[in-house]
Parts: C-alpha cells; structure tokens; sequence
C-alpha cells in the first residue's frame, strides 16, 4: 500500500512544473505566432482600395425676370374670359331687384344699419371683454367707416374710381415713376388706384373736407393695405400747394368734378400756381364735367388767359364706364413746347431789362457825385482846403488846420 501512495505523490510533484512551463511555453509561442498570422495596418490599408469621394455638384440656373407692370385697362380678351365664367357658373344677369333679394343667402346677411348697430353696440363684430375691449386694436376706426358709408358719397357707384384711374393713366401715358396730383381727392375713390399703382410717395392730394379725409386716411389706406405707399394727402383749401415743396414737378394733374363747386376765381389762382409745377411738354392737367370757369369768359379771353400761364387747351376727351352705363367727360391741358420756350424768352427778356435799368441808375449816381480826384497832390490839397474851410479838428486835419488857424 506504501508504494501507490509515494508514486501518487511523485506524479503530483512533477506535474505541476510541468504544466506551469507547458502554459509558459504556449503563451510565448501564441505572442511570437500571432502577429505574423495577423496582418499589419499598412498590410490593410494597403489591401483595401481607397475610399471613393463622390463630389455632387448641383448647378442651380437663376433667371433674373423683370416682372411687367399690371396693365391699366381690362383688354378685350380679359372681358371674352369672363363671360365665359359667368356662362360657366349659370350666373346671368338677374331681372328685377326682388331677384337679388331672392339670392341673398349666408350665414348672418345683414344691411349695413344692422352692421353698425352691432358695432356700436358691441364695441366690434366679436368683442373682447369689457376690461379688455380697447386693448388690441392698433388704428380704431369709426363704424360707419367700417361699413363703408362712405362709398355712397359720390351720387355713383364706387366702381366708377377705377374708370378715373384707366382714363388718366392711359392718357398722360403714365409710369409708375411719375408725380401725381389729385385736387380734392375725397375718400380716395379714384386715388386707391393711383397709389397702388406709383412709387412711394408719388401720389399728392390736397382735400378740405374732413370726413373724406378720416375716411381716407383711417379707413380705406389701412384696409386696402397701401400705408408703406406714403401717400402725401394734405388738409386745406384756397389752392394753397406751398405745403407739398417748391420744387415738385407734376407729370398729371387732375379734379374729378371738383372745379363744378369751386368759385371761377379761384380755380384761375390755382392753375396760376400750378401751372410753374407741370413738368414742362410732358406734364398734362385734366379736368372732369365741365370747364365753366374757362366757358364763361369766352373762348378767346381763355385761350388768352390760359397762354399766359404757359398754358395750352389740347381738346376734349370721353371715356366709357366698364362696369354701368356711364361716361365722363375730361378736358386736357398742357405746357407746350412753343408757349414754354415764349415764356422763357419773355422772362430773359426781362432779367435782361433789370440788368440794363439796373446800369443806367449805376451810371446817373455816378455822375451825380464829384469826381474822386486822381494824384495824391490833388487829395492832399482837398483835404487842406476843406480844414480851412470847415475849420476841422486837429484830428481831421492832422495838425495842418492847427498852424493854419
């Protein structure tokens, strides 16, 4: 039984080195093996191909496109393509008022007493509350400019502002560039169009009446959306033009019927005034209805008149309505070429007489003083003779008047 037991213990003895350096030897064999079975980092590097960069490059086309001016009058095929859509929609023209009123369909269709009712009941359609009911509007407005009374001040339609505007603007060949003149520009019925259509602060009006100009200037500029337009609207009435600038220069000038409810007086003093702003040969002055303060002196003391102001009558004009029956009258008047360059010559014409009369009375002061004299010997005498004389100070006469004395 002895010897199993030392054998057991021998084999114990030996083996443990012996797998101490068997897992030695293992480990240096996989460190020293290992690196040569794997391949380097260049070795991969190298065996991959390299990465490929892929340049997107994308070539955008901008066009520059001059948008064209909105046209001013509505064509022929504009009116063809609307009827069409009428025809489209079964939308005829309707036979009696009862007809309208058959048709008047909606939600809430109330007259514009019953708007204004609301209105001023409410404080507004929707309202805020009572703490709260003047905090969020920006520009209050009166009611009965919000339901537009105001549109049936004209004794016609408000459509008819548009035919003004179309009228004017084709027949002064107007751009958007040029300077505009409204006498009396009311509510601005015609002046809505000519805003939208010129440059900021190309439009001036001069209106005496104060609910045109609230309905103006609190209604119809805001809604219509054209404040950054700057429109230059003055309040006053004697045809005083002084607050628009002296050196202005108005390519159209135009009263809407305005002349009919104005003393003949002082129409003529307004174009006295404005005919030195007409821009001259291009500039036109156009007036509605009638020319009575012209009429009524007789064609040739008009025609006189109106040459003196620079002024020359071109003829009259019709222009039909689009949307009612109706038609205006216009009369054109402009600064033409020959009376402009008259009227130039008559003022070098008399520039040139004040220089001359302004010499002739140079030349009698002249001869009317004595002859300053001319060596100092004669300027010394005088001075002498006057000491003498006049028996001067010895400040005057620097001592000389002294011994003489």
């Amino acid at each position: 039984m002895a010897l199993p037991s030392s054998a057991s213990a021998t084999a114990r003895m030996l083996t443990v080195p012996a797998l101490l350096l068997l897992l030695s030897s293992a480990a240096l064999l996989v460190f020293l093996i290992l690196p040569a079975l794997s391949p380097s980092p260049a070795a991969h590097l190298c065996a991959c191909s390299p990465p490929t960069t892929t340049h997107t490059t994308t070539t955008v086309t901008t066009t520059t496109t001059t948008a064209s001016p909105a046209p001013v009058t509505t064509s022929p095929a504009d009116v063809a393509w609307l009827k069409s859509q009428l025809a489209s929609n079964s939308l005829p023209l309707l036979a009696s008022h009862d007809a309208w009123h058959r048709l008047r369909k909606g939600i809430n269709p109330r007259t514009r007493e019953q708007q204004l009712f609301d209105i001023n009941r409410h404080h507004g359609i929707s309202h805020y509350p009572d703490e709260e009911a003047t905090n969020h509007t920006a520009l209050p407005c009166p009611g009965e400019l919000l339901v537009e009374e105001h549109h049936s001040n004209y004794g016609e339609p408000w459509a008819g502002g548009r035919d003004v505007f179309e009228f004017l603007a084709n027949a002064s060949a107007l751009t958007p560039r040029d300077q505009v003149l409204e006498i009396g520009c009311g509510t601005l019925r015609v002046g809505l169009h000519f805003i939208r259509f010129l440059e900021a602060a190309k439009f001036h009006c001069l209106e005496r009446d104060e609910l045109s100009l609230m309905a103006a200037l609190r209604y119809e500029l805001p809604a219509q959306g054209l404040l950054y337009k700057r429109p230059m609207i003055v309040r006053g009435e004697d045809m005083d033009f002084s607050r628009f600038g002296d050196t202005v220069m108005y390519d159209l000038i135009y009263a809407s019927a305005v002349f009919l409810h104005i003393p003949d007086k002082l129409v003529w003093t307004g174009l006295e005034r404005l005919a030195g702003k007409l821009r001259p040969q291009r500039g036109r002055i156009f007036v509605s209805h009638n020319i009575k303060f012209c009429s009524r002196l007789g064609g040739d003391e008009c025609t006189r008149r109106l040459t003196e102001l620079g002024l020359e009558y071109v003829g009259k004009h019709t222009h039909d309505s689009l949307l009612f029956n109706h038609y205006e009258i216009w009369w054109q008047h402009h600064t033409p070429e020959l009376v402009q360059t008259r009227l130039q010559k008559k003022k070098r014409k008399r520039k040139k007489k004040q220089r001359l009369k302004g010499g002739r009375r140079r030349r009698r002061l002249k001869k009317s003083l004595p002859p300053a004299p001319g060596t100092p010997l004669e300027r010394v005498l005088l001075l002498y003779l006057d000491c003498v004389v006049q028996k001067s100070s010895s400040h005057a006469c620097g001592g000389q008047g002294r011994r003489q004395a």
